[in-house]
Parts: C-alpha cells; structure tokens; sequence
C-alpha cells in the first residue's frame, strides 16, 4: 500500500511562479544563489538558502540564517506571492528538459510508511545535513522541498495522468536553465479519490532524490508527537513530495574528482589499473561503457572498461555491480587511500549535468589530480539496491531535472 495525502498547498500566484520558484538549496553555491537572487526579492532562494543575505563569516547553520528564511517566508505571504489554497489538493508536474520529459504527482507521502520502510532508500544520510533540514522545517514551520519519489508504473496511474493533463495547466513557465515547467491543480474530490485508491495497490514507493529531506520530516514528526494537540490549526501528515513513475525518470552520473594520487605517479596509477580494466584513450569523454568509467589525467582522457563484467559476477550482490563500487573498489579504496567517501576532504562530488568539461577544468586549474566520469546508475539498479534493503556507496546517482523549489509548500500549520 502507497498511502498519499492531499494537502492544503502555499503556492505562488500562477503569474508570479517562475519568479519565485528556485533551483534547490543543496545544488548551488552560495556564489551561484547570491546570484540568481540577485534583484529579485521574491527568490525562494532567500527562504532555502537565507545566508546569501547575510555576511560570508556567518554560520550557514546558525539560528539567524533559519530564522532569516522563516521571515522571509513569512514576507512572501503576507505580499500575497505565495497564499494557500482554501481547501485540500493534489497536482500533476510536468517537467520538459530538452528531449526528457517526467510528470509526477505532488502530494503528501506517509511519514509512517517512510519509518516502517515501504518508502524505501538507498543511502545513508549525513548527520549534519539531517540535522539541517530538521532545523529548517522547525524554524519555518514547513516543508518546502519537496522529495522526489517513483514507483512501478501502472496503466491505471498512467491513464489518470493522461486525463489530467489533457485539461489546461495553471502555471507554465521555462527556467532560466531551459527546463520547462508546467503544473494542473487537481480539485475535483472524485478524480482525487481514483488516485488515492489507486495507490493504494502500489506496494511500495522508492525515494530518487531527497533522503534527508524524508529523514528529517520523519524527526520532525516524531518530535511534536507530543505536543500535536497544543499546536494551534490543523495540519495534514506526511511529508512533501513528487511521485514519478519509474518509467520516466533520468539518471545522470555523480562523478568524481581527487586532490592527490596517493603518492603514486600517473604512470604508477594507470599501470595498477591494468589488471582490471582495459585502458584506451578517447577524445569522447563522457561515454564510459557499463561498470566502466572515464578518468582525466594530466590533460588526457581515458577510458576504463572492466575485464570482467560486475553484473555477471555478482548477480546476487546488486550493489557490487555499480559502476560507482567498480570504481571504489578497484581504484579509491585501494590506489588512492580513500576509505570514507562521505567524510574524506581528498574527494568532492560534480553532477553529472555540468559536463566533463567540469571536471577536465578542475584538474587543469591544479587544485585537483584526477577526475572520474561514471557509467550512471540505472532505475533498475536503483531498486534492486533498494529492494534487496541494501545501501549504494555515496553519491551514486543524480537526478535531472531538479525539482524547483517553492512552487509548492507544506505548512505545519495553517495560514
């Protein structure tokens, strides 16, 4: 059973979304949201990221940024950027990024199926960033990112999105980054409950993007257990997400780049991958063959196919068969030393949507020694890990298109 919920929205006026909406927190720089807030006062980035406003010395997670965000919010409201609708909806996201195009539900998904593991995951969270968005959505008395889950499509669902979207959009606009985003209102009671039952035959839901976000609306929840009953106004359970079907989603690499060779020379290291991978030059980055990887070294690009194929090996160990383990066990474990990719400050994360022109330019500034474009996880690899109750290494997968943030919110508490 897949338990959804529909919710009293804080939305943007349908004329004013594209100048309030934002890319989320956790994808741009503090140089990158000062700038994409900059002469626009309705920026959801002055909510999600405040500390642009503030002076560069200040603690991003310091009481003053989450309550600076909380005004903000509170400032969008009462201009009337953003009013919450008089009754509970559901809505229908479509996303459209060059050739791609996802559209999923916006809805509350079960904070207790999430504990109970019918939501389930395929990473571990990192306490810090946890323990972030619970302060975000205590200070802010919401929640405005919303988690990107998917499931196993079905003909049913799929129909009820066709009729939804077969009906005129009420909010259409194109970011600033080429994807275009459109959005139905669903409030007809009768075409909510078909969805809801519907659902309910899902067996399970499976978290894409936004496991901290999902762990700290668990928290959060768990925390005013308690003190529901003194809290003034009602408030729908569950936490903000989108549900996509399977089927549509798009999966980029999460690539890799490192500051030393662990003492070792590039001759050193290119010949200790030898016996496993074959190596070949390529002037086509970017294209590394399954559990393969790229990897840029002193100014040329090479290209690593395993000798012998993870999948085939280990079929009853769906994580060994990831092109981000290959690469882990084979090379920054043993030939660079690092054994904690969460927390080791010799490794940093790029997306795959930045290009491997990204990476090629981060080692030839000299800051970094070599980078690793990854074969990207697939949907199906994803739920295996998932299913199997098993968790990818860090870093494994990264989603495009992002979500924006703000075009919906989910208050704590009613308006």
């Amino acid at each position: 059973m897949a338990i959804i919920t529909p919710f009293r929205a804080v939305r943007p006026k349908p004329e004013c979304a594209a100048q309030v909406s934002a890319p989320p927190y956790d994808v741009v720089s503090l140089k990158e949201a000062r700038n994409i807030a900059e002469g626009n006062p309705h920026s959801f980035l002055r909510v999600s990221r405040a500390e642009l406003e503030l002076a560069d010395e200040v603690d991003p997670y310091s009481l003053t940024v989450y309550q600076r965000g909380a005004a903000n919010l509170q400032k969008l409201l009462q201009t009337g950027m953003l009013s919450q609708e008089p009754r509970p909806l559901l809505a229908v996201y479509r996303q459209k990024w060059g050739t791609h195009e996802q559209t999923g539900l916006v809805t509350l998904a079960s904070v207790e199926e999430y504990d109970g593991g019918l939501i389930k995951k395929h990473e571990h969270t990192r306490p810090v960033k946890e323990a972030d968005r619970v302060q975000l959505i205590t200070a802010h008395e919401s929640q405005s990112g919303p988690v990107l889950l998917f499931f196993r499509n079905t003909e049913t669902v799929a129909r009820w999105f066709n009729e939804v979207t077969s009906t005129k959009p009420d909010v259409h606009f194109v970011a600033d980054d080429n994807v275009e985003h459109t959005v139905w209102s669903v409030r007809d009671e009768s075409a909510i409950e078909r969805v809801v039952d519907e659902f309910r035959r899902i067996d399970a839901m499976y978290i894409a993007d936004g496991h901290h976000r999902s762990a700290a609306a668990s928290r959060v929840r768990a925390s005013r257990a308690q003190a529901c009953a003194s809290v003034s106004g009602q408030h729908e359970e569950g936490f903000l997400a989108v549900i996509f079907p399977h089927d549509q989603l798009q999966i980029l690499p999460y690539n890799r780049v490192v500051r030393d060779l662990n003492g070792l020379t590039p001759q050193q290291l290119l010949e200790a991958l030898v016996p496993h991978f074959a190596l070949s030059m390529t002037s086509e980055p970017g294209h590394p063959p399954p559990a393969g990887f790229d990897l840029y070294l002193e100014g040329q690009w090479h290209r690593a196919k395993p000798k012998q194929d993870p999948t085939q090996e280990n079929q009853q160990d769906p994580v060994r068969a990831l092109a981000v383990s290959e690469l882990t066990e084979r090379v920054l474990c043993p030939l660079l030393g690092i054994q904690d990719q969460r927390s080791d400050p010799r490794i940093d994360f790029v997306g795959g949507v930045r290009g491997y022109q990204e990476l090629a330019a981060k080692v030839d500034s000299g800051e970094w020694a070599i980078a690793f474009w990854l074969y990207p996880t697939t949907v199906a690899e994803l739920m295996a890990v998932s299913d199997a109750d098993r968790v990818m290494p860090p870093k494994s997968t990264w989603f495009e298109p992002k979500l924006r943030d703000g075009l919906f919110v989910h208050m704590l508490r009613d308006e």
